[in-house]
């Protein structure tokens, strides 16, 4: 279970409805299957071995002696296999029946599950057959039998509940996670009818969010009796209520994924609200698994901060842009700020500062005039920059000013000993803090806010001048990474305003601080050159940051995510880089302005982000070496 990640699958095999002895060898057959493909957890259907739809047949004592034959076979077909299977049994125990999920693995029977909740009502009778699980554990020749078990491995708790359990107001699992579990199986026999599909799929994401947990949910196939209803063999695997993988209509195919338990678990001890208590009245079956690297089929985006669904994509940019301006507004009212005060570059960040800013004043019911866009020119301005900034604020109907700042900073030189000619930081960094402190003053004179233009992702890599960029009265984008700022100027720029022309211009400027003299009337100096690609630091970002992953561990799935596109060297290069440049840039995140939170992450030294400005990198950059 390197790196948390553990192959989990599920399945609907093609069954004959009461026929145990043909069931079980479909059943063994993907048993080994599955064993093939380093599957470590296997779920079968409820009632898997006879059949759900068996009806009264379930009180013959033929059928129930070949399920327990059956089940025989398919114990000794585990023997010597790598894999824990849940099988779908009716269990005959002290003059009743219960319907369970019995843990199979390598030759044993580990524990029998019983279902709690049994349905009578519109098209289920099942308390005709069977009997509600016991309150309490008991054992049947030395194996658990009951509804509270968990099955552990290392890290890795499992618990099971069998299909109506999950519909009910608290469901078992909910228990089991409470007590521990992080992997839910769910043995199911759920038939079809329209607009079922969708419930159950959301209930079955909420369920694994609300848990903090996977959830690996097994339907019956449409093999079940078709007489009063239809299956269609719906299976899925959700992860903290993201779907992993689903199907449907299709038997005898596994359903394969991989959880991540360490991510679980580090969810669970982030969030506070969620406890884990000991409980006596459970039963702790242990197990292992053997050592070995889990090889990985599931995906990972490239783009974390940024659905890949366009439609999705496009809600997503216009309820951020909302909170945005929603908050700013706010901030005005609060102030009875009279301008909002906007550097602008004509690059990509400042641009959706104004974007919001403009968009507050049409929430408050302002002239956009009260907008003030201040493009502020020096040794590094080109032409293209200085065009864009100009014609974005005429589209947008705010004020516009251009201040030439060359004159004052080359006077500032003068007054601290600085060589015009020497490109050093302190050539860059005057320039920036002239502009804020322009920016600042104007404000002050205007009687209104400066508005921070800074993003995630500068934050991160501390891409900001101490007290230049890095200062505002508000910071507006300060929860919104690169990656993601580009596609909300992006998605305005589709909308058809005045202004779309001049974004699309800007979408194809390249990233730059632009502090150096231009060469031949061109950029000279791009960010990503000097730090590396946006789109891999903010990957990193979403995972160090979010789910506190070790730089193993990012670095094993970026080379998932970015295969094709950069080479296992460049991502661990721009990795090393970020692990430094995030810790000795901690600083500038220990004194932020204000600004709201739209995202998962956020660097506020108010909110999510607490950490030492002084710590060092080595016990996190040691195994990347």
């Amino acid at each position: 279970m390197k790196d948390g990640f553990i192959k989990v699958a599920a399945v609907s095999p093609s069954l004959r409805v009461a026929d145990p002895l043909f069931n079980i060898e479909s059943m063994i057959s993907l048993l080994k299957e599955a064993d093939e493909k380093k599957v470590k957890v296997l779920v079968f259907p409820e009632l898997s071995i006879t059949g759900y739809t068996c009806q009264d047949l379930f009180l013959n004592d033929q059928l129930l002696d070949e399920a327990s034959c059956a089940l025989d076979r398919f114990k000794a077909a585990s023997n010597g296999l790598d894999v824990l299977s849940f099988v779908g049994y009716p269990l005959k125990y002290n003059g009743k029946l219960y319907n369970t999920a019995v843990a199979v693995k390598n030759g044993k029977i580990l524990s029998y599950t019983a279902k709690t909740n049994l349905p009578t009502y519109s098209e289920f009778q099942e308390d005709r057959w069977f009997t509600p699980s016991p309150e309490e554990i008991i054992c049947i020749d030395g194996i658990p039998f009951g509804n509270k078990i968990l099955h552990k491995a290392g890290d890795l708790v499992i618990s099971a509940e069998i299909c109506e359990d999950l519909w009910v107001s608290i469901p078992p699992s909910s228990l089991h996670a409470s007590r521990g579990a992080n992997l839910i199986v769910n043995l199911s026999a759920s038939d079809e009818v329209i607009g079922k599909e969708e419930y159950r799929r959301d209930l079955i994401k909420m369920q694994s969010a609300k848990t903090l947990s996977a959830y690996v949910y097994a339907d019956a196939s449409d093999g079940e009796s078709s007489t009063d209803m239809v299956f269609t063999g719906f299976d899925l695997i959700s992860e903290n209520g993201s779907i992993l993988a689903e199907s449907a209509y299709k038997s005898n195919q596994l359903l394969i994924s991989e959880i991540d338990v360490m991510k679980l678990n580090q969810e669970r001890r982030k969030m506070n609200t969620f406890c884990v208590v000991c409980d006596p009245s459970y039963k702790t079956v242990d197990l292992s698994f053997k050592e070995e690297v889990t090889e990985l089929t599931r995906t990972f985006s490239p783009l974390p901060f940024v659905p890949s669904d366009s439609d999705e994509k496009d809600k997503r940019c216009e309820k951020i842009l909302n909170l945005q301006a929603i908050a700013l507004k706010k901030r005005v009212e609060h102030t009875n700020a009279r301008k909002l005060i906007v550097g602008l570059s004509g690059g990509l960040d400042s641009t959706l500062a104004l974007l919001v800013s403009v968009r507050a004043m049409d929430l408050l019911a302002r002239d956009r005039k009260d907008v003030i866009a201040i493009t502020m020119p020096c040794f590094g301005t080109t032409k293209r920059t200085k065009s864009n900034a100009e014609l974005l604020a005429s589209a947008l109907k705010t004020s516009f000013m251009e201040i030439d700042i060359k004159e004052s900073v080359l006077s500032h030189f003068k007054d601290i000993g600085q060589d015009e000619n020497d490109f050093s930081v302190t050539f860059e960094n005057a320039q920036a803090r002239e502009r804020t402190q322009v920016l600042m003053d104007k404000a002050n004179q205007e009687g209104g806010l400066v508005i921070g233009t800074g993003d995630l992702s500068e934050l991160a890599l501390g891409w900001a001048t101490y007290n230049g960029d890095h200062m505002s009265n508000y910071a507006v984008n300060a929860s919104i990474p690169k990656t993601l700022v580009r596609h909300i100027v992006s998605y305005v720029a589709s909308l058809g305003g005045d202004e779309s022309k001049v974004l699309t211009d800007i979408l194809n400027t390249p990233v730059s601080p632009e502090l150096l003299p231009p060469k031949d009337g061109t950029i000279s100096q791009v960010t990503e050159d000097i730090v590396g690609p946006y789109e891999l630091h903010d990957f990193f970002i979403y995972y160090f940051v979010r789910f506190s992953f070790k730089p193993e561990k990012i670095y094993r799935i970026a080379k998932a995510a970015f295969k094709g596109r950069y080479s296992d060297e460049e991502i661990l290069k721009w990795l090393k880089i970020f692990i430094r440049r995030f810790f000795s840039q901690q600083f500038k995140r220990s004194c932020l302005p204000d600004g709201p939170k739209v995202g998962s992450v956020t660097f506020s030294p108010r909110g999510d982000w607490r950490m030492p400005s002084d710590a060092s990198n080595s016990a996190f950059i040691k195994d990347l070496e």
